[in-house]
């Protein structure tokens, strides 16, 4: 691997489960966009209120058959309220518009007779509506005189920024700090919105003149008062958070993170050449956890099973290979020590030997390669059959084949294969004396099975669990290697087929086990 920077596991987890935990938290920090749309909707519920007063109030002027003399400012034809629709969208944004110090008092002024019976006729109303919707409602006149409306009747809003702009023939609305009769919470110093107050300015024009002004103010809505009135169970909240995710946590490291831990431990005991190592895990935690455990172990097993018989081989091997070796560098010794002192006869009788263990080595080679095939031969989907295979098998002198039944037969193996493995088997029989072997095929569900029986001396108790494995012979002193059982054992497996010895009366009785071709 380069040498980089990778994150442990628990580096991982941790990150993720503080995200997770923290994620909640965070939001309180992303609510101001939601407290920016309740400034709005607060803005859009003073522009209806102030709409719906302003148009009682110029019903009120025109039943007093109030002269527009007394009114105030001229409205401009663009400002001016006689067209059909004339909506006011709310305009405040929390984000950019500055919050304006707190509403200046209200100061002494003069006040018309006129206007001022039309605010007490008003006030029950603006009173009633005011206990429902909990605005601050003042109507003003065209001075800015309040004549309804709060404790501030008789007195001047007109020099008030709103008001001033409300006056001239323009709506107007401000954010103003709010005014708190008791200090907030700690909790409110994370959003805006708790120390505002929306104040709204509604010019009322009559007969393109401003008649007078709505003025109206609300706090807003917003997240943290509910929050804090519900902390109790905001807290509550945040414990099972943390408990959920503390719980998570654990979850995720009996059931990922310590067997994957465990898993890394055995490896590299295993790698240490630790036997014991190789047994499965305490706790496999979930189903693809035990799954890969699993398969890494029946790979580790392989392995060591692999290893075993390399050692188990490389010792035949050079067991084999050591013994006709041996005995050729003696006899070769001897012929160069010994000149012309040796005989004819006896250099001839030296001769031989190397000769014929020169060939003994060179067929405990071929066998090798020809076992390394077999354990390497891959599955085919090629077909063949008893006679088609028997064939190109040559048989041994003195042995009689002879197919009983099921001749014709299909199996999947290639003709090859099936050729070494039946002229192995034709070779141990003649080997061990028989002169006759018969082949029978039969059809069993999805498999051929194939019997080969012969008239030989058999297999004694004592090597029938021994036959199957390489370099295991009887007859090593007449040449015999104990490699072609061996050779038809792994050919048969990498074509998913088995054989074994079954019980005989005479002879040696072989069962082989091959799917059907497709």
């Amino acid at each position: 691997m380069k040498d980089k920077f990778r994150p442990r596991l628990r580096l991982v987890v941790l990150t993720l489960l503080l995200s997770v935990m923290l994620l909640p938290l965070a939001g309180l920090f992303f609510f101001r966009i939601y407290e920016n749309q309740l400034v709005r909707e607060t803005e859009a519920e003073l522009i209806a209120q102030s709409a719906v007063i302003a148009a009682i109030y110029s019903q009120s002027l025109r039943e007093a058959a109030v002269s527009p003399t007394e009114f105030g400012a001229i409205v401009s034809a663009r400002n001016s309220r006689g067209v059909r629709y004339t909506p006011i969208e709310p305009r405040l944004d929390l984000a950019t518009d500055p919050i304006l110090p707190s509403r200046p008092d209200a100061v002494p002024a003069s006040t018309n007779p006129r206007f001022m019976a039309i605010g007490a006729d008003l006030s029950a109303i603006l009173d009633e509506t005011k206990s429902t919707t909990l605005a601050g409602i003042r109507l003003l006149d065209p001075k800015g005189v309040v004549i309804a409306g709060g404790g501030d009747v008789g007195m001047s809003f007109a020099e008030v920024e709103e008001v001033r702009s409300a006056l001239g023939g323009d709506y107007s609305s401000v954010m103003r700090t709010r005014m708190l009769n008791e200090p907030a919470p700690s909790l409110y110093s994370i959003s805006r919105g708790t120390r505002i107050r929306i104040f709204v300015a509604l010019p009322v024009v009559l007969d393109n003149r401003v008649a007078g002004v709505v003025y109206i103010a609300r706090t807003p809505n917003n997240i943290v008062k509910h929050l804090y009135s519900e902390r109790g169970k905001a807290a509550l909240a945040v414990v099972v958070i943390v408990g959920a995710t503390l719980l998570i946590g654990l979850i995720f490291l009996r059931t990922i993170s310590r067997p994957i831990y465990e898993l890394m431990d055995r490896t590299a005991r295993i790698s240490a050449g630790e036997r014991n190592a190789i047994r499965p895990l305490s706790h496999h935690g979930t189903r693809e956890m035990a799954e890969l455990s699993e398969a890494f172990l029946d790979m580790a097993r392989k392995l060591q099973a692999r290893s075993d018989a390399i050692q188990t081989f490389a010792t035949h091997v050079s067991h084999e290979l050591k013994s006709p070796l041996t005995a050729i560098q003696g006899a070769a010794e001897l012929l160069r020590d010994s000149g012309n002192e040796m005989d004819e006869a006896q250099r001839l009788r030296f001769y031989d030997n190397i000769a014929a263990d020169t060939q003994r080595l060179n067929q405990l080679v071929r066998r090798l390669i020809e076992l390394a095939r077999a354990e390497s031969a891959d599955l085919t989907t090629e077909t063949t059959s008893l006679a088609q295979a028997l064939q190109s098998v040559k048989a041994p002198v003195n042995l009689a084949i002879e197919i009983s039944h099921g001749g014709e037969l299909p199996f999947r193996m290639s003709g090859e294969h099936a050729s070494i493995i039946f002229s192995n088997l034709a070779e141990n029989s003649a080997q061990h004396g028989a002169r006759r072997l018969v082949i029978d095929a039969r059809s069993e569900d999805d498999a051929i099975i194939i019997t080969l029986s012969d008239d030989g001396r058999g297999v004694s108790s004592g090597n029938r669990e021994r036959i199957f494995d390489p370099f295991f012979t009887t007859r090593r002193e007449n040449g015999g290697t104990g490699i072609g059982l061996g050779i038809v054992a792994a050919l048969l497996k990498a074509h998913n087929g088995t054989i074994r010895l079954v019980d005989s009366a005479t002879g040696a009785r072989f069962e082989m086990i091959l799917p059907k071709s497709a």
